[in-house]
């Protein structure tokens, strides 16, 4: 993918957010929807999904593959190749900024005859790719990863799949759906029962879309309380027509926009909200948050309603570590949340943080100090001792926050802006093109109102 000069932005205190919006499709549904498509034989239709640069890099990947990816208006169209039909691509697979590309075809990859090259941008490069390698290894499959100094399994990689693989029982090491779901990828063109321990539940969009595209796959709870998954090699899968939800990843930014506005009264209408996904509106609303759900439906096998915000007091509050999973994109947010709140809140059990995109607690707490903030960072979380609602200093001029190749990083602190002084500076705004590309219209046409 081609490079994007950095594009500074500052975003300024407004007047109340107002009105009614939707926020663009989920991007976990969105790649799942895509690459099972490809695996089906026949032609599914996709209504709703992103059109950010790691669903797009998603799409590029499939077509090098051998799918037929299209689109006309507003609908995808994907004519899979069925499962064990992925062909050779033929130049390397550039997965961009996406490690959620990167890890669920690694997966698809590893079960085909096939042999694939993932590169991708400065940040992707530096993420860990060992959680992965490790059960796509014992599965049969020859990777060979750049290692960096500290020793760790970095791209540009290559997986020389095992075609048939071998079927695996695993217990995953840490709480991972992109470990979970490269697994069942690679389950779908292995013979036999490839089964996965799951102690902690994370996002389950991988096991309801397989069961919707006709796989055999069951899920039940053993002795300890683990889930187990299990699903049977050698699948064929039928094709659907997906009408995928809003990304409540994307709505939380404009939903945490509107609780720290003073006078802001919002819908995000049919966002997502699965409860694997739905731990930040849970936490915000014990915070205080005056958080609704309305027309609560089930579209695609997903729970959906809009969700209703107001401006609210926020009270800081001890996060339970064990609600991370279901949030583990939405701290750096609740992180601003918490920079407006009365009082001190505490999060722990978020090391995963600090293999993202960037090492997220690192980045937050470095730009909440920019801005004024009480923070102390730890190995595992931060805490933070709110404002009280009261407006921060904001960060201009030299004083620039630091993205670091994140959009979660550069959103958050966008929204922040709206609390502060003098408005806050972000070194680069061009990464919320990865998830949320409509971003700072949607801020804007809700201040404008």
């Amino acid at each position: 993918m081609t490079s994007k000069s950095p594009q500074p932005v500052t975003f300024k205190p407004s007047g109340p957010l107002t009105g009614k919006i939707s926020v663009p499709g989920d991007k976990s549904i969105s790649h799942r929807a895509l690459i099972l498509s490809a695996l089906a034989i026949g032609k599914s239709r996709i209504s709703g999904l992103l059109e950010g640069e790691d669903v797009l890099a998603t799409a590029d990947a499939l077509r090098a593959m051998g799918a037929k990816v299209e689109k006309k208006d507003d609908v995808w169209t994907v004519y899979g190749v069925g499962v064990g039909g992925l062909m050779q691509p033929d130049k390397a697979l550039d997965m961009g900024n996406s490690g959620t590309s990167t890890r669920l075809l690694m997966g698809l990859v590893a079960s085909h005859g096939i042999t694939a090259t993932f590169i991708g941008d400065a940040s992707l490069s530096k993420r860990p790719m060992g959680r992965v390698i490790d059960p796509l290894s014992e599965m049969g499959a020859d990777i060979h990863a750049r290692e960096t100094a500290d020793h760790k399994a970095c791209l540009p990689l290559t997986v020389r799949g095992l075609c048939p693989a071998v079927p695996l029982e695993y217990r995953l090491p840490v709480a991972s759906a992109q470990v979970k779901s490269a697994m069942l990828l690679a389950g779908l063109n292995t013979p036999g029962i490839t089964r996965i321990i799951e102690p902690v539940l994370t996002r389950d969009h991988s096991e309801t879309m397989l069961k919707g595209f006709g796989a055999q796959i069951s899920v039940e709870t053993d002795a300890e309380g683990c889930r187990v998954i299990s699903l049977t090699g050698e699948a064929e899968l039928q094709p659907q027509k997906i009408k995928v939800p809003g990304d409540p990843s994307s709505a939380a930014f404009l939903v945490v926009a509107a609780l720290i506005t003073p006078g802001s009264d919002i819908v995000v209408e049919n966002v997502g909200i699965n409860p694997t996904r739905a731990g930040l509106f849970e936490v915000l609303q014990t915070m205080g948050g005056d958080i609704s759900f309305r027309k609560k439906r089930t579209v695609g096998g997903e729970p959906v309603a809009d969700i209703h915000v107001k401006h609210s007091a926020l009270s800081g509050i001890v996060v339970p570590g064990d609600i991370a999973p279901s949030m583990i994109d939405e701290f750096p947010i609740l992180f601003i949340a918490a920079a407006l709140a009365d009082g001190k809140t505490t999060t722990s059990g978020l090391s995963e943080l600090r293999v993202k995109e960037s090492d997220r607690l690192s980045q937050m707490a470095k730009g909440l100090r920019l801005l004024g903030v009480d923070v102390t960072e730890r190995e595992d979380g931060l805490t933070i001792i709110g404002s009280s609602g009261k407006l921060l200093v904001g960060s201009t001029g030299k004083k620039m926050i630091e993205t670091a190749l994140d959009h979660r990083i550069a959103m958050s602190f966008a929204v922040a802006g709206l609390m502060t002084k003098s408005g806050v500076a972000i070194d680069d705004i061009t990464p919320a093109q990865t998830s949320f590309p409509e971003f700072e219209n949607l801020i804007a046409a809700l201040a404008s109102r």
